[in-house]
């Protein structure tokens, strides 16, 4: 059906396309104007692709106007730096439209070069949060599913002390927050219940003694075992993450001590906890030695989702 349009790309988009091949830009947004692509904004990169993800995307989506986006990862293949192409059609904008986008995919995927395109996304609304029946939804920054009824009243436990570990796993399918594990956990124990091969979010009750005082404090781990993972897990826990603190923090009413990313559990030293949460007191602890900070990939963040997530990469 591509062909049926007519649109094709203006030599602005061509020359930007050859330069984006190159590495120069993070991310273009190419749009359709009197029956051309043309260039509708573009940004170098900042930081790594995973840290731009976020600032970078989600600013380029209107909630009535669809868009191509193509967004660079700092991983390259045979044919050069490897994209990820984005097609927002959003639900409200009218239908000519999203069949003018639909039926032009194809042209803009041939003009910028298939073998460059790592993953294809295709979304359609901004999701919202729900907890509970009587919550109002929020739009929030990033993705956020609703949180499962038996992860919030694990968290709600853990807030009382009547857990010492919660952890969370993303239901892909289903698009929601499940609970994986509420299993006793002491700090001893803690680097094996971190997943090799997925991420996950912890919640650990992290009881210690500092400065003769004893504390209980909570504390989010964000684990992701790097490029074990798919870029579609990566996406969707890295952009999920700061929705769910938002209604941990907000709604629940949980205070987080302290908010933590690692790669692998061998990290989770009693040593790199205790400095983790008393960071400034690093110097009056001679006995803990600072270890070796988080390192590795972190997933890109998962913001939009459509009917082809069951199907597709992130949605």
């Amino acid at each position: 059906m591509s062909h049926q349009t007519g649109i094709q790309a203006s030599e602005d988009v061509k020359d930007t396309f050859a330069r984006a091949r190159y590495g120069q830009y993070r991310i273009l947004k190419i749009v359709i104007e009197n029956e051309q692509l043309v260039v509708g904004s573009s940004r170098q990169p900042a930081e790594s692709w995973e840290n731009d993800y976020d600032s970078f995307v989600l600013p380029l989506l209107e909630d009535k106007q669809p868009c191509y986006v193509l967004y660079r990862l700092d991983s390259q293949n045979a044919q050069g730096y490897e994209w990820i192409f984005i097609a927002w059609s959003p639900d409200h904008s009218h239908v000519r439209q999203k069949m003018l986008y639909a039926a032009t995919r194809a042209t803009l995927k041939k003009e910028f070069g298939g073998g460059h395109i790592k993953d294809e996304v295709f979304g359609t609304t901004k999701v919202q949060v729900e907890v509970g029946v009587d919550t109002k939804h929020q739009t929030l920054q990033g993705v956020a599913f609703p949180l499962a009824k038996e992860a919030i009243q694990a968290l709600e436990k853990l807030k009382n002390k009547q857990l010492n570990y919660v952890q969370l796993q993303i239901d892909i399918k289903n698009e929601t927050i499940v609970l994986a594990s509420t299993l006793h956990t002491d700090l001893k124990d803690l680097p094996n219940r971190i997943p090799k091969d997925s991420a996950r979010y912890h919640f650990f009750l992290y009881k210690h003694s500092h400065e003769g005082d004893y504390l209980e404090s909570i504390v989010f781990i964000y684990s992701m075992p790097g490029y074990t993972c798919s870029i579609r897990e990566r996406m969707l826990y890295s952009s999920c993450k700061s929705p769910l603190l938002e209604i941990v923090e907000r709604q629940l009413w949980m205070q987080i001590m302290r908010k933590i990313e690692i790669d692998n559990g061998d990290e989770l030293t009693p040593d790199f906890l205790y400095e983790e949460v008393h960071p400034k007191h690093h110097a009056h602890k001679q006995n803990f030695a600072k270890p070796k900070g988080p390192a590795g990939k972190r997933g890109i963040r998962r913001l939009i989702r459509g009917p082809a997530d069951s199907e597709t990469p992130t949605d």
